[in-house]
């Protein structure tokens, strides 16, 4: 990584004057809170004894004996409390919000799980919290919408634009520039500007570290694949940051495919998009010749964004990991899959990165292990499922 946060021509900080200095502060004292024992004790502790951590990692048995091939194996951030990896994240910012003495938590979301991840921490802190939300994800997840406001949250729906994830984050950061002295922006995934890609993968390695420590401890070795799927990217750093320096383990982001990346309907900004900046950040972006962002599209709410975390554009320019693409419909026999044979139902946005890994286990030999990111369970998918299910009857 290059200074001010830039992998290769990627990443930087793109944003108004008024955030520079904001920006900043933010920056030295994470670097700060990086350095502090105290801090990082503090994180852990919290980790362990409100999350739940270590979560375990699950062979799918019964899945991978009917595919015939490579043993597929779960990381299991479904497990955590909040149901994701989100939570993760949301803890260290928040310890990073009360060091740096903010008294207000902001976010965005899609699926809702970051915003319940927030939601959550900010009532364990004792802070106030605001999260934008597309109104198209208010309506379609709105189980998540119930617990937010439960935890205490206000839930601020969003109709501008494509009223999605990309539109949350508009509103999300306005507020942060109307309110920087005394509010804190906890952005969801690795983008955005610096320092925001490098905190949010360092919050969310644990998975990585886990996974690596555990696979050794298992099978006395490390994984052959490490897949995870990607909208912003966070749950998919956070496995890949475990393993970077493991080049024998192959790095598989999955991006949503929607109806087909020929349509036009989908959210995979490496396979199908340009360079381009947004939300601060220099990346991979879904937009048209004269740089308009266009309206993605993906059955999972929480990979209906147009861009892509700097980091993993660097990722895929060096070779380092490959990035593929899964269909809605690819997804939801996933999501099938593993409920019928693991008896575990997952979010649909990892019933993606479990999606490749089935597509590539039968061609592979039984000794492969696939280690997949399961980054949420799909309780808040439910009413989502069964109207896909609906409307393709017989299709």
């Amino acid at each position: 990584m290059k200074p001010n946060g830039h992998f290769g021509p990627y990443g930087g900080q793109y944003v108004a004057e008024t955030l520079m200095g904001p920006l900043a502060e933010l920056a030295k004292a994470y670097d700060e809170a990086k350095q502090d024992p105290e801090f990082q004790r503090e994180f852990q502790a919290i980790l362990k004894e409100y999350v739940g951590r270590e979560s375990p990692i699950t062979v799918c048995r019964r899945l991978s004996e009917k595919l015939g091939g490579a043993t597929i194996v779960l990381k299991r951030e479904d497990l955590n409390h909040t149901g994701a990896h989100k939570v993760n994240n949301t803890i260290g910012q928040a310890l990073l919000a009360k060091r740096m003495g903010k008294k207000r938590l902001i976010a965005e979301t899609g699926a809702g799980m970051h915003g319940v991840a927030t939601a959550t921490v900010a009532a364990l802190l004792g802070m106030p919290c605001d999260v934008y939300m597309g109104a198209i994800d208010v309506k379609r997840q709105a189980p998540n919408v119930q617990r937010m406001q439960m935890l205490g949250a206000r839930v601020v729906a969003v109709e501008e634009g494509s009223a999605t994830l990309k539109d949350a984050m508009n509103e999300a950061l306005r507020d942060w520039v109307t309110n920087c002295d005394d509010t804190f922006y906890v952005i969801g995934t690795v983008a955005g500007p610096y320092p925001y890609p490098d905190m949010v993968r360092d919050f969310q390695r644990v998975i990585g570290d886990e996974a690596r420590r555990q696979c050794l401890e298992k099978f006395g070795r490390l994984p052959d694949q490490a897949i995870a799927c990607v909208g912003g990217g966070s749950n998919a750093m956070g496995l890949f940051a475990g393993f970077l320096d493991d080049k024998d383990v192959k790095l598989v982001g999955v991006e949503a495919g929607g109806k087909g990346i020929a349509s036009g309907e989908h959210a995979a900004s490496i396979n199908g998009g340009r360079l381009g900046v947004l939300h601060g950040s220099k990346t991979m972006l879904l937009q048209t010749d004269v740089g308009n962002i266009i309206d993605t599209y993906s059955v999972s709410a929480g990979l209906d964004y147009p861009g892509v975390g700097p980091e993993h554009c660097w990722l895929h320019d060096t070779g380092r990991a490959e990035y593929s693409v899964i269909c809605d419909d690819e997804a939801i026999a996933a999501f099938d899959d593993l409920c019928r044979y693991e008896g575990i139902i997952p979010a649909l946005e990892s019933s993606h990165a479990l999606a490749e890994a089935i597509k590539r286990a039968p061609t592979l030999p039984k000794e492969t292990i696939l280690l997949v990111n399961l980054s949420g369970r799909g309780d808040k998918d439910m009413e989502n499922i069964m109207a896909y299910k609906k409307a393709h009857a017989g299709v």
